[in-house]
C-alpha cells in the first residue's frame, strides 16, 4: 500500500499532540512481557525479552526471519511456554498461558500460517471454538447474519456457506482476520494479514484496524512491509537474534533507521542493477487457455526477469500452473526453446528445465514433516541417487550448500521444516527449486513473509541467475517489487491479458488501471 502524505501527517500530528499533552503516556499497559527466555536445542530463540503494549495502540513488532517474533507470539498465544519470565494482562502475572487460557483473557491471534479447516464452510470457520448460543443447538441463521456482516466490512464477496479450500488465498486471509474480530478480543496480534491480499482488501483492513483501536483494542502488528508502518501504527519494537533492541514512536523513525536495527547493518540500495537481457526466446505461448484464463500471450526471453502483475482473482498463480503442468490446458500452445511442448504433469515441467517456486509454501512448498535437507534434494534426488540407493554423503553436501546461499536459520539439517519460521521455510522452497538445475523459474510471490534483508539476499540471487542465461516469470502482489525487479510486467484480469508493459511504461497508475479492466 502507497503512503500518502495527508495520512501520515494526520496521524503523525495527532499522536504529537497525545505526546505533548501527556496523554500518551498515561494510557493503561494492556498486555506486558517481563524477561521472556526460551531456548532450543542449539538456539536461543528469546533472550531476556521485555517490553509492554498500551490500551489502544497498534504497535509493530519486527525483525528479520529467526529474531523471535513468531515465538514471542506464540508465548503470548499459549502455543509456547516459556523457560522463563511473565507474561502480566489484566493485572494478574502469568508464567506462562495455556491456548484455552489466552482466548479467555481475550487475545486472538491471526496467524501468518493459517489456521483453518479446509473441508468446512466459511461460517463454521469463523465461529470454531465459540460458544454463541444458549441452548443445545447452533443458530445457523444468526451465525449466516454476523458472516455476512463481517464480510461486507472488509468488502469480501463470498457466501458464508462457501469451502474453504475453493477461496483464494487472499480470501482465506480476510477469514481469519474475521474470526479475530468476532470474538470481540481486548489483544489482536495480527501475523503477516497483508500478505496476500491486494491494495483496496489492505485499505479495509486498515479501517478495521482503526474501528478496534477506537474500541480500546490493543492491536500487535507484524508485517515486513515496513511501508504499512508507517500507516496505522503507533510504536514499534525490534527484535534482532532473539533479543529485544529498542522501541520507538513511528513518528519519530523513518524506514531507513528501522532497518538498520532490524539488522545491525547497513543495507545498500534495494533493488540491485539488471543487465538488460538477450535477445533468444525460451518461451512462448499462443492463445493460451485453461485454469479459468483465456487468449493468453508472452514472450520470455533468455536472462529476462518477466513481471506478472494483476488484482486477487486475475489468474496469475493459475496461470503459473498451466505453464509448469500442474493445471489442464485447453488451448493454444506453448514453444520452450523454440519447440513445441505438452506438460500434463508437473513433473514433465521439471524434466523440461522449469522450476517452480508456489504461492503457498505450506501446502505445496515445503514437506514440513521432513527434514531440511530431504526438503532441498527431493527435486534432485535422480542426480543423487545409484540404482536405488542414495549417496547420503552428497545429498548432504548439496543441502549444506544451499543452507549457506540462502542463509537458512537451522540449527541442523536434519530439523523439521515445520520448526523453522516462514521466512526460512520460503528459502527452503527456493532452495529446493534452484537444487533441480532448471533453466526456468517461477517466482510466484517469492518474498511473501521474507524480511528486509532476506529480500536484497533473494533479489540479488535473482539477478545473479539471469546473468547466468537462467529466465524468470514473477508473480508479485508488491507493486513496489514488480516495478523494481521486472524488465517487462504482463497485466492480467479475470483471466484475460490486457496489456504487456515496457520499462519505459512503467508506473503504478498504468499497472492498476490494466489491472482494473479499463
Amino acid at each position: 500500500m502507497q503512503l500518502t502524505v495527508s495520512d501520515c501527517a494526520r496521524r503523525a500530528q495527532v499522536r504529537s499532540v497525545r505526546r505533548a499533552a501527556g496523554r500518551e503516556e498515561a494510557f493503561p499497559t494492556e498486555l506486558e512481557l517481563k524477561h521472556i527466555t526460551k531456548t532450543y536445542p542449539s538456539v536461543i530463540a528469546l533472550n531476556d525479552v521485555s517490553l509492554s503494549f498500551r490500551e489502544g495502540e497498534v504497535h509493530a513488532l519486527v525483525g528479520e526471519n529467526g529474531a523471535g517474533k513468531s515465538t514471542l507470539i506464540k508465548t503470548i498465544a499459549g502455543a509456547i511456554r516459556p523457560d522463563s519470565g511473565e507474561i502480566c494482562i489484566d493485572g494478574k502475572s502469568y508464567s506462562h498461558m495455556t491456548p484455552a487460557q489466552s482466548l479467555e483473557l481475550g487475545i486472538s491471534v491471526v496467524y501468518q500460517e493459517m489456521i483453518q479447516m479446509e473441508a468446512m464452510t466459511v461460517m463454521d470457520n469463523i465461529f470454531m471454538g465459540m460458544k454463541d448460543s444458549k441452548g443445545p443447538f447452533v443458530d445457523d441463521r444468526a451465525r449466516y447474519k454476523k458472516t455476512q456482516e463481517l464480510l461486507g466490512r472488509f468488502n469480501c464477496h463470498v457466501s458464508p456457506k462457501a469451502l474453504i479450500r475453493e477461496l483464494s488465498m487472499a480470501n482465506r486471509q480476510i477469514i481469519e482476520i474475521a474470526k479475530a474480530v468476532v470474538k470481540n478480543a481486548k489483544v489482536v496480534i495480527m501475523d503477516e494479514p497483508t500478505a496476500s491480499i491486494t491494495v483496496e482488501e489492505q485499505k479495509n483492513l486498515f479501517k478495521i484496524v482503526d474501528e478496534l483501536k477506537s474500541q480500546k483494542v490493543t492491536i500487535i502488528y507484524i508485517s515486513h512491509r515496513l511501508e504499512e508502518l508507517f500507516e496505522i501504527c503507533d510504536r514499534v519494537s525490534v527484535l534482532r537474534d532473539g533479543q529485544y533492541i529498542t522501541t520507538v514512536n513511528i513518528d519519530e523513525t523513518d524506514k531507513h533507521h528501522l532497518v538498520s536495527l532490524m539488522v545491525g547493518r547497513e543495507l545498500s540500495e534495494k533493488y540491485p542493477t539488471k543487465p538488460p537481457c538477450g535477445s533468444e526466446v525460451v518461451l512462448k505461448t499462443e492463445h493460451l487457455s485453461g485454469n479459468g484464463l483465456e487468449d493468453i500471450n508472452f514472450e520470455l526471453h533468455q536472462g529476462e526477469i518477466l513481471g506478472f502483475a494483476g488484482l486477487v482473482g486475475a489468474g496469475r498463480t493459475e496461470l503459473m500452473h498451466l505453464i509448469y503442468g500442474s493445471a489442464h490446458r485447453t488451448d493454444g500452445k506453448v514453444w520452450l526453446k523454440g519447440k513445441e511442448v505438452h506438460f500434463h504433469t508437473p513433473a514433465d515441467g521439471l524434466k523440461a528445465g522449469i522450476g517452480l517456486i508456489p504461492e503457498d509454501r505450506k501446502y505445496q512448498g515445503c514437506f514440513l514433516e521432513k527434514p531440511l535437507f530431504w526438503n532441498i534434494s527431493i527435486s534432485n534426488i535422480d542426480t543423487l541417487s545409484h540404482a536405488t540407493f542414495v549417496n547420503h554423503k552428497a545429498e548432504m553436501a548439496q543441502a549444506e550448500d544451499y543452507k549457506q546461499k540462502m542463509r537458512i536459520k537451522a540449527p541442523t539439517m536434519t530439523q523439521l521444516a515445520m520448526s523453522l519460521s516462514g521466512g526460512n521455510q520460503q528459502k527452503v522452497v527456493i532452495a529446493k527449486a534452484m537444487a533441480s538445475l532448471p533453466d526456468i523459474l517461477i517466482f510466484d510471490e517469492p518474498t511473501r513473509g521474507i524480511d528486509v534483508g532476506a529480500r536484497q539476499e533473494i533479489y540479488q540471487m535473482m539477478i545473479e541467475l539471469t546473468q547466468q542465461g537462467k529466465s524468470i516469470l514473477m508473480v508479485s502482489s508488491d507493486m513496489e517489487e514488480l516495478l523494481g525487479m521486472s524488465e517487462r510486467i504482463v497485466v492480467l484480469y479475470e483471466g484475460h491479458q490486457t496489456g504487456v508493459l515496457q520499462r519505459d511504461e512503467f508506473s503504478q497508475e498504468r499497472v492498476m488501471t490494466l489491472a482494473s479492466g479499463l
